[in-house]
């Protein structure tokens, strides 16, 4: 559980070499799903214990086209449609400042 920090540190790095260099291609597809996965997985979990919403990412981090294009393909994989998501949107929940933890 400790590696969780540097596995996504040393993921992201990748990732970033991959697209400054403009190989999206050593960028497999099974490991993104992979991690999507995860990351999705783990964001949900913590969202429930805490009961309330935190910054998925930090600011800035990535354009309003990037966050469009991920949301719609995970919408789709989930086989969710824009009412489902219309219900989801406007639930009540709490709303953290910031991150779920200090680490």
């Amino acid at each position: 559980m400790n590696d969780i920090p540097a596995l996504a540190a040393a993921f992201d790095s990748a990732v970033a070499t991959a697209l400054r260099c403009g190989d999206v291609q050593a960028i497999s597809d099974d490991a993104l799903r992979q991690v999507l996965t995860a990351a999705v997985k783990a964001y949900a979990a913590k969202a429930e214990a805490v009961e309330a919403e935190f910054a998925p990412f930090q600011p800035d981090a990535v354009t309003a086209t990037e966050v469009a294009v991920a949301a719609c393909a995970m919408i789709r994989a989930a086989d969710l449609n824009l009412f489902d998501i219309a219900m989801w949107f406007g639930r009540p929940v709490g709303r953290a400042s910031g991150r779920a933890d200090n680490g």
